[in-house]
């Protein structure tokens, strides 16, 4: 019986960039017989309004409060100053499924590209232009990322991984759902260790 393990993320949650080395330690320990699959949660809607006051010191917080909690997870609040932050994240999704269209394993470094530029080089990926130059920055096509990147198809299928994500009772980013058959658990996220984690999962396929 298939297995699925659900990783829901967003690329400019702030946690799922503390969770990454610790997230990448857990798929190095998986049964090879686990489908791993990324679904986009989609953190903050469209929006061209600047963030308030209030909204930037309260993400600012939780900078502080990764890095206490997370060893080697670092910030650069520069991005405060240089930029216009707005509470938009969709647009960042919208670039992991174009960059995806162009190969598999460019979900995972369109990913990682959003989360270096925003959390450690002060760009800004609720700017389309921002996103555009990451693409090309990995080595994507630029006129087929432009293309994808603005389609009704990706739209469509953020909002169909956003539904899917609700489907599974999915409330806050990072998340994990492990699934067999038609049974589902929620993993608990340990930030720091894999093996709590690990073990609950390979629990519930035993006990499934």
């Amino acid at each position: 019986m298939t297995s699925t393990l659900y990783y829901v993320h967003d690329p400019m949650c702030s946690w799922c960039w503390g969770f990454s080395n610790t997230f990448a330690e857990l798929l190095s320990q998986l049964p090879k017989n686990i489908e791993v699959k990324r679904l986009l949660g989609g953190l903050a809607a469209d929006s061209a309004v600047p963030m308030s006051e209030s909204m930037q010191q309260q993400i600012k917080n939780n900078w502080f409060r990764i890095e206490d909690t997370i060893p080697d997870v670092k910030f650069n609040f520069d991005f405060w100053e240089k930029t216009i932050p707005r509470r938009s994240t969709y647009p960042a999704c919208r670039a992991v499924i174009a960059a995806r269209l162009q190969g598999e394993a460019h979900d995972l470094s369109m990913t990682k590209a959003i989360q270096t530029a925003y959390y450690l080089q002060a760009r800004n990926p609720s700017e389309n232009t921002t996103l555009i130059k990451l693409a090309t920055e990995i080595g994507l096509n630029k006129a087929i990322f432009k293309r994808d990147f603005y389609s009704e198809k990706v739209q469509q299928e953020l909002n169909k991984e956003m539904i899917q994500s609700r489907e599974r009772f999915v409330e806050s980013y990072p998340s994990l759902v492990i699934e067999k058959g038609k049974n589902a658990q929620n993993i608990n996220i340990n930030y720091t260790q894999y093996n709590e984690m690990l073990n609950h999962i390979t629990a519930f396929l035993e006990n499934t």
